[in-house]
């Protein structure tokens, strides 16, 4: 997907803004790792709105290719002809290019962004015999959730050691609180009992959830809260159900929510 970022709110955590901004003056790819749902797509898109470049997202899968980045030969009914994936478009044209979870990619990938991400900065097009040095404007970025990784999926320290890295994490409570109130419009009292929540379901990963309560997820249920649907119910379905198809997990969810709703 290809987009020009628009102006939107981002709270910063650190220093990431710092660091994001020095690593693309020095023409750097960067590497962010974090929890699902804690703000990493966010981010990339805010910096490349502040740096003003146009951001090519991939979401990354496991059928994706090689050839789905760099492009491939086509045909109509004048021939063949080639289409740029959109990390040539990104290299040849300037922007960033956002691999979002690419440890879900096939291995293949990783091979084709080691040029790109050493001082050479080039892409070799094997189809086409091309190789395109990258435009002074293109950056790599790539982002991951490490709690998926295992043997087979996971970078290599030879790939990630080419990065600038980034750990993000979910933000503390009293930034949550305000970022959920900017993105949902709810008020104060509601977004402070949803993050505590939030915090509480949290502490039941890896025991009962496989995965914990995003600050995106709190922000859905706020969304669905402040639009008039009675906050239980928009908890028991943003919440309970989405995080979990165990019985007995969804009901101690509930019992969760019943404390403060």
């Amino acid at each position: 997907m290809t987009t020009t970022a628009n102006n939107m709110n981002y709270l910063p955590q650190q220093n990431e803004v710092e660091i994001f901004s020095h690593a693309a003056e020095n023409k750097l790819p960067v590497l962010i790792k974090g929890p699902t749902g804690c703000g990493k797509t966010r981010f990339v898109e805010y910096m490349a709105n502040k740096l003003g470049r146009e951001i090519f997202t991939v979401a990354c899968h496991d059928d994706l290719t090689a050839t789905d980045l760099v492009g491939r030969h086509l045909m109509n009914k004048d021939g063949t002809y080639w289409q740029d994936g959109p990390l040539t478009r990104a290299v040849r044209e300037g922007g960033i290019c956002y691999l979002d979870e690419v440890v879900e990619a096939r291995k293949d990938t990783t091979v084709v962004l080691h040029p790109l991400s050493d001082h050479r900065r080039v892409l070799p097009i094997d189809r086409t015999g091309e190789e395109v040095i990258a435009h002074p404007d293109f950056m790599l970025v790539i982002s991951y959730n490490p709690g998926y990784q295992n043997v087979m999926k996971g970078l290599k320290p030879s790939t990630r050691q080419r990065f600038v890295g980034m750990a993000f994490d979910y933000p503390s409570p009293e930034r949550e609180v305000v970022i959920v109130c900017q993105e949902s419009n709810i008020d104060k009292e509601t977004a402070q009992k949803l993050v505590t929540l939030g915090g509480d379901l949290r502490r039941l990963k890896d025991h009962d959830l496989e995965e914990a309560a995003s600050t995106r997820i709190l922000i859905y249920t706020a969304m669905m809260i402040n639009s008039g649907l009675e906050p239980k119910q928009a908890c028991y379905a943003c919440l309970a159900q989405a995080l979990s198809d165990e019985t007995e997990t969804i009901l101690a969810i509930e019992r969760l929510i019943q404390i403060y709703f």
